[in-house]
């Protein structure tokens, strides 16, 4: 029931096969806010899809609910004033090792409002930390659609390379993390900038696309 054992049955019924949802996989444990495994995460060793696979949902386990890291990252949020959300497993480990141990990630969702009123409960500003190529960016636009009750506290930082926060870390050092954090904007901001990079503000036709593509974003502020 909690995932970690796939039971097949043959198709005439004849034989039950059991099988290690994680074989060959390193290990991560996802706990709740009060430090309970609830599930886990499994990356590949070598070759194989898919790269990063979680345990299914269950009674104790619902993705849509859960952020990678939290329980470990409570103090350190609280110490800093910000969260930074991250897209995966690594880039929290990673980030937890170069001291910025403010980083959690969703498990393989988009971040949903419950998310979202989870990390409010311990900090003021949430800061999204997507990839700087066009599925980050599609990322951010997604948290954006959901994020309306929270567009004042919510921000991202997108590194324009399209490198994540780890390797821009690992190739630049920490005063590159630190100036990307800084730099972030609202949510609200990066998502009507992107919508207005898909027109041509130079036209007519191009500014009148624009507004009523962006007006509806602005009323939702």
């Amino acid at each position: 029931e909690s995932g970690l054992v796939i039971d097949r049955s043959e198709e005439d019924g004849s034989q039950h096969k059991r099988y290690d949802r994680f074989r060959d996989r390193i290990m991560f444990p996802i706990r709740n806010t009060k430090g309970q495994v609830i599930g886990f995460g499994g990356r590949v060793m070598g070759a194989g899809e898919p790269k990063y696979l979680n345990s299914p949902e269950t009674p104790l386990f619902q993705k849509g609910s859960e952020l990678y890291g939290l329980f470990e990252a409570r103090q350190a949020i609280r110490d800093k004033g910000y969260v930074l959300v991250t897209e995966g497993y690594m880039d929290v480990v990673a980030l937890a090792q170069f001291g910025f141990e403010q980083a959690v990630a969703t498990l393989g969702t988009a971040c949903t409002p419950t998310h979202v009123q989870k990390l409010l409960r311990q900090t003021d500003q949430v800061i999204f930390s997507f990839d700087g190529d066009a599925a980050g960016q599609k990322a951010a636009l997604r948290a954006y659609e959901d994020d309306q009750k929270f567009v004042t506290q919510t921000f991202v930082a997108v590194e324009s390379s399209g490198m994540d926060p780890c390797e821009l870390r690992q190739a630049h050092g920490d005063a590159a993390l630190r100036d990307l954090i800084a730099s972030r904007i609202p949510l609200f901001e990066f998502a009507i900038r992107t919508e207005l990079k898909k027109h041509d503000l130079q036209t007519a036709e191009g500014r009148v696309n624009a507004l009523s593509n962006t007006a509806p974003m602005v009323a939702n502020i």
